[in-house]
């Protein structure tokens, strides 16, 4: 019971890498605008994307595919889309894994001056009963993004 909030934030990070790697099959990790910023330009990573269209018996078009353009509000709605491009959102889920890790080594280094001496790993692990991950206050900011996902729990909520 103690941990599912962290198995709720790791599947989503989970998710979101998943997303951004099959994204990376057809096209570069970094998207940018073209001069109008009203166009998101990714380059497909040579004969890999040729591969790919031939395989999934697709036009090969890869000589020529250079962007997508965004007929509807492209100025407002393209910056979006290139700014979380494959790269970022990558580099996001590493840090975001990185700071639920630190995270647990703060509580550890807490417990131990309580006298408990539970390791990050236990703590993690719901081990301690007076470290529970369900009720770290940072994991519970990290999960606030999610709050409409049908597996968030209001409990998590930071405030709650």
């Amino acid at each position: 019971m103690s941990a599912d909030l962290m198995a709720f934030l790791k599947e989503r990070l989970d998710e979101a890498e998943l997303v951004a790697r099959r994204a990376c099959e057809y096209a570069e990790a970094e998207w940018r605008l073209d001069e109008d910023g009203e166009t998101v330009l990714w380059w497909p990573p040579e004969p890999r994307v040729a591969e790919k269209e031939r395989e999934h018996g697709l036009p090969v078009v890869s000589d020529r595919w250079r962007g997508q353009t965004i007929g509807s509000g492209g100025t407002r709605i393209a910056p979006h889309i290139a700014r979380w491009d494959p790269a970022r959102v990558l580099a996001e889920v590493e840090a975001k894994r990185e700071i639920m890790a630190e995270a647990f080594h703060h509580a550890a280094t807490i417990d131990s001056e309580w006298g408990c001496c539970h390791d990050a790993e236990e703590i993690e692990q719901g081990m301690c009963p007076d470290q529970r991950p369900d009720e770290l206050a940072l994991l519970r900011l990290l999960a606030r993004p999610y709050v409409g996902h049908p597996g968030y729990r209001p409990e998590w909520a930071s405030g709650a």
